[in-house]
């Protein structure tokens, strides 16, 4: 196979992973993958960055525009909570930071608290709706984190709080999808992009 067939195909396999995901047929981007590869009859993977890249063209292919309006509408949703939660330093993380929604997207933010109790209390005396919530635990670079997620049911979106020790405010993550550094929005760079650039993304491509 010459290397311009191999990389026509292991860009067809990466977007028929994308098409997997973006539909919701696979949850997990290593099991898309894997489906995918099986239905071309190959045995390489993409990498989970070129999937994402699919991925995002495929929503802004079935979106169009209104993608854009929702996500500056998921911004301001995200300030609003933010403003609520500020006591606790505030990150809004995932694809509403980054630009990237699609219209199965939520509104994750991070908080940090060893009382999580304390802000489940806030967020109920703000007459938000929770749908629930659970203790989890990850093992990421050899070390278990355990965190408190509070699921909420907004107007016309939902939101999860991630509630981490503020011992880990200062920790930076490597993102196992994009492969960069998960940054975030605090509350003021929030308020600086909806004013100047409501629409901005933060992809490394």
């Amino acid at each position: 196979m010459s290397s311009s067939n191999r990389l026509s195909l292991r860009k067809k396999v990466a977007r028929e992973a994308a098409h997997l995901l973006y539909f919701g047929v696979e949850k997990e981007y290593k099991q898309a993958k894997l489906k995918a590869a099986k239905t071309f009859g190959v045995h390489f993977l993409p990498t989970n960055l070129e999937v994402v890249i699919e991925f995002d063209r495929i929503a802004e292919e079935k979106e169009g525009a209104t993608r854009k309006e929702r996500l500056i509408e998921m911004r301001k949703q995200a300030l609003e909570l933010m403003r609520i939660l500020k006591p606790y330093n505030p990150v809004l993380i995932g694809s509403v930071w980054r630009g990237t929604i699609h219209r199965e997207s939520d509104i994750d933010i991070t908080v940090y608290s060893d009382k999580p109790n304390h802000v489940l209390e806030v967020i109920k005396q703000n007459n938000l709706t929770v749908m629930r919530t659970e203790w989890m635990t990850v093992t990421k670079e050899g070390l278990k984190k355990t965190s408190f997620h509070i699921y909420l049911e907004l107007q016309t979106k939902k939101a999860e709080i991630i509630v981490r020790s503020p011992e880990e405010a200062n920790h930076k993550e490597k993102c196992e999808i994009y492969g960069d550094t998960i940054t975030g929005l605090r509350i003021q760079k929030l308020e600086k992009i909806l004013q100047e650039n409501p629409t901005k993304r933060f992809v490394p491509y």
